[in-house]
């Protein structure tokens, strides 16, 4: 174990110093999660982030999170040497006088389980999903469901996703769920030429617009969309589909659009970092996926007061309730999915309603204050451990 400094770390009136380990490649939503619990904690937590640069790929956020004065410190890679990388991290845990450590990914998840033994502190691993996208990828989330045995505590950002951690053998009393959350104002000022721009990205501008956003991967479930959409525009050629987001289906995806003849009526628009603009627009939200944790982008839609289809995946039920403030349908199934859409661009009025009691739910169940509480929470049961404390074994 190394040693600090003789700092007594339950010393009275100490603010509580939770380090979270990151490895984000690009900023999105479980980085702006991310950034939401830190500025919703009280003022009695100091959060400190330890950010692997991902090869200069995490600059946008470290350069939010010193935007929002979240203290942010950058770990050198060491590729392949991951014992040093370790040894790095357990040192600045040490240095900066950690209570608890929270880890948020495969990567952190595996190098923080042992940094943490090596710096004698309780960690957390957050969980929001397993894409098992690439051979790599699930290769390391392979690695990821044997360290997750071993933390303290596993947080679950969905009751879904919570299964699928107790199925890979961590103790239910170790699994917790604390939902993801939105800041529903972030919508509250729609500009009218954001959505001339939206159409105006057609060669001719559609009455109504279905959006989506996410990387354009297998798991996202986008090929199955385009099909869906074929099957909508055979019914109602005035109906447009654009999704934000960029990945290595991009090319594979415009071929299957060309081919279903839809190439002036579904868009690639590439990856955008200001959506919050442009969600408000779409008349409605689609979220085609095969898994998910609990998906931002539902509650970003939901937020805008856009109704959402999706799949009833993951913690997506838990967000979208059938009838309620969206419709539901099975993974891969395309003709329910268009038949959805098609009901719901129907319907204008009830569409209306169900955006609406969409924006209503995420304001009532999905706020940062509610989510800094369950944390805060965890962090004052897990720092009460000390001292003595032992990590329990992995399984």
């Amino acid at each position: 174990m190394i040693q600090g400094s003789g700092e007594d770390r339950l010393r009275v009136g100490r603010r509580t110093v939770v380090a979270h380990l990151t490895a984000s490649p690009f900023f999105g939503g479980p980085e702006r999660q991310m950034i939401g619990l830190a500025t919703s904690l009280p003022a009695d937590v100091r959060s400190v982030f330890l950010a692997f640069t991902e090869g200069g790929r995490a600059r946008p956020f470290l350069e939010a999170l010193s935007s929002e004065g979240v203290e942010a410190l950058e770990l050198r890679e060491n590729k392949p040497h991951y014992r040093a990388a370790v040894h790095e991290v357990a040192r600045q845990l040490v240095r900066i006088g950690a209570d608890v450590l929270c880890c948020h990914g495969y990567k952190p998840d595996i190098l923080g389980w042992l940094a943490a033994r090596q710096a004698g502190i309780p960690v957390i691993a957050v969980s929001r999903g397993w894409t098992a996208a690439t051979v790599k990828v699930r290769f390391n989330e392979g690695l990821d469901r044997l360290c997750l045995r071993g933390m303290d505590r596993v947080v679950c950002v969905s009751e879904g996703q919570a299964v699928k951690v107790r199925c890979a053998g961590v103790s239910t009393d170790r699994v917790i769920v604390i939902r993801n959350a939105i800041r529903a104002a972030r919508f509250d000022s729609a500009d009218p030429a954001d959505g001339v721009w939206l159409r105006g990205l057609f060669p001719t501008p559609p009455s109504r617009v279905v959006g989506a956003a996410g990387r354009l991967s297998p798991e996202k479930g986008f090929g199955v969309l385009v099909e869906a959409a074929r099957r909508v525009v055979r019914e109602n050629s005035d109906v447009g589909f654009v999704i934000f987001g960029d990945g290595p289906l991009h090319a594979d995806l415009e071929r299957q659009i060309g081919e279903s003849g839809l190439a002036d009526r579904f868009l690639l628009a590439g990856f955008r970092d200001d959506l919050d603009r442009i969600i408000p627009h779409f008349d409605l939200f689609t979220l085609p996926s095969f898994t998910e944790g609990l998906p931002n982008v539902a509650l970003e839609a939901s937020a805008a007061s856009v109704p959402v289809v999706a799949t009833a995946v993951g913690g997506t039920p838990e967000v979208i309730e059938e009838g309620v403030n969206g419709r539901l349908v099975p993974p891969g199934d395309a003709a329910a999915l268009a038949d959805r859409l098609l009901d719901a661009l129907r319907d204008d009025e009830g569409r209306w309603s169900m955006g609406r009691r969409g924006r209503q739910r995420v304001q009532e169940q999905f706020t940062f204050e509610a989510q800094a509480s369950h944390y805060h929470r965890l962090f004052d049961e897990l720092t009460s451990l000390a001292p003595g404390y032992h990590h329990p074994a992995v399984g």
